[in-house]
């Protein structure tokens, strides 16, 4: 028998009931197959695989490593040791922990103001505008939430909620143009630019921070315009080993002057939206197939 093109892991997680289902990983292995890999998903935390056995461990959709981001950053360690890892473990390990945007605004890449609170931490919130409050590590807003000053007591029992569970909390000015232009999400594969989608706000006033939300409403395909693709590029560009990315998901919004800002790099498990750019499927499978010879 013939060896397959390549062996490739699509690395997703087990099922849970808060965690998302990923529409895109069964089209992308079934398009793997038919190029002549041997494609699997895979779940990252199933102590029986054998990652030495694939030329490529493609991390997909690990939803939930943001509730285990210690024990799933460990696992990528392992994972890198014995093949080779997209996106590689220097990149998941800066981008698990969101204080990469100091990093990005350091570079002069413009980025939504943040400030963290660390557990044992003075609470300094806003007391003259809209803010959200969210952790450092985390994934389809969990844990997110707006507030306004007269929330304050609301917006403090979720701090002491989130670092009595260890997690670092990040405050954000509520950026108000998000209700009127969205949230762009400009996605990169193989190094160049793959396609573009825009969502609706996700936080609404007075939704509780540990409700689930819908991470993606109103999403539609979308045309980046010149102005947007710079300044993603910029931030990618920023990252420490850029160059050994498979893949980035630049996630924008306009600022208070109007301008794209990056509000977040999804580094590490990004949906793609492939039911919105069916076209695009072959562009990813090729990448992958190139990234694993």
């Amino acid at each position: 028998m013939p060896r397959p093109a390549a062996r490739v892991a699509l690395v997703t997680c087990r099922p849970r009931p808060e965690v998302s289902v990923d529409r895109d990983l069964p089209g992308i292995v079934a398009e793997l197959r038919a190029a002549g890999a041997a494609a699997d998903a895979v779940y990252w935390d199933d102590p029986d695989i054998d990652w030495a056995a694939y030329d490529l461990a493609v991390i997909r959709s690990t939803w939930d490593y943001s509730w285990r981001a210690a024990e799933f950053t460990a696992w990528a360690e392992r994972c890198a040791s014995v093949t080779r890892l997209a996106n590689p473990v220097d990149v998941v390990r800066w981008n698990t922990d969101k204080r990469y945007l100091g990093d990005l605004a350091a570079a002069g890449v413009p980025v939504v103001p943040t400030r963290y609170l660390a557990p044992g931490e003075p609470v300094d919130l806003p007391e003259d505008h809209e803010y959200v409050v969210k952790p450092t590590s985390g994934a389809g807003a969990r844990y997110a939430a707006r507030y306004t000053p007269a929330e304050r007591a609301t917006a403090v029992r979720q701090l002491q909620r989130m670092h009595a569970e260890g997690f670092t909390a990040m405050v954000q000015p509520y950026v108000k143009n998000i209700d009127v232009s969205g949230e762009r999400a400009l996605q990169f594969f193989g190094g160049r630019l793959l396609h573009a989608s825009r969502k609706g706000a996700v936080l609404a006033p007075g939704t509780p921070y540990d409700e689930k939300k819908v991470a993606h409403p109103r999403l539609e395909a979308w045309t980046p315009a010149p102005e947007e693709l710079a300044v993603a590029e910029r931030a990618l560009a920023a990252i420490p080993g850029s160059e050994e990315l498979l893949y980035a998901r630049v996630d924008l919004v306009d600022g208070a002057d109007g301008g794209p800002c990056v509000m977040e790099l999804e580094l590490v498990e990004p949906n793609l939206f492939l039911d919105l750019h069916a076209g695009s499927l072959p562009t990813v499978v090729e990448a992958v197939l190139t990234a694993a010879r």
